[in-house]
């Protein structure tokens, strides 16, 4: 079975919250797709519940794509502890954690139920799923915390 580098990082020594370049991979015709450890909480101490967790992600998918080019998809991790963001192209940490930043702060002050996309039968898997109250509340505590663009020192942006 293929080594999956998410798998080998050791997960008691990040410093959540941070963003993190897994991999840049070049495709056959020479494009690049970068992955990124957008990581909320720190691993095995918290992690988010899933409505509040499925509101962040409805909500990143559009503010995210306000904030930085070639973004592909922003899907969380199963042990709920944050995201994975795929791009066209590389972008810096620093410049997908302040993106990531500006949509957190944006949750939190912002965005009212109306704003969320996909919460209808027709267009989620979950509707029911949701907690705009708990996204909200989660992006307040991240955002206490700081958003770092290195996962193993605290260098907040």
């Amino acid at each position: 079975m293929a080594k999956v580098e998410s798998f080998t990082l050791d997960h008691t020594k990040v410093k959540a919250p941070y963003v993190r370049l897994i991999t840049v991979e070049t495709g056959t015709q020479g494009d690049k797709i970068a992955n990124y450890d957008l990581r909320l909480v720190q691993p095995n101490e918290n992690a988010i519940p899933t409505a509040g967790l499925h509101t962040i992600e409805h909500l990143l998918a559009g503010l995210l794509r306000d904030r930085l080019t070639g973004v592909i998809d922003c899907s969380p991790f199963g042990c709920r502890t944050g995201f994975h963001l795929i791009t066209w192209g590389e972008h810096s940490t620093t410049e997908v954690a302040q993106a990531l930043k500006d949509a957190l702060i944006e949750i939190r002050d912002n965005i009212q139920w109306s704003d969320v996309q996909g919460t209808t039968i027709e267009s989620c898997g979950n509707y029911r799923d949701h907690s705009l109250f708990s996204a909200k509340e989660w992006c307040r505590k991240i955002l206490s915390e700081g958003i770092s663009d290195q996962p193993f020192e605290r260098h907040l942006v």
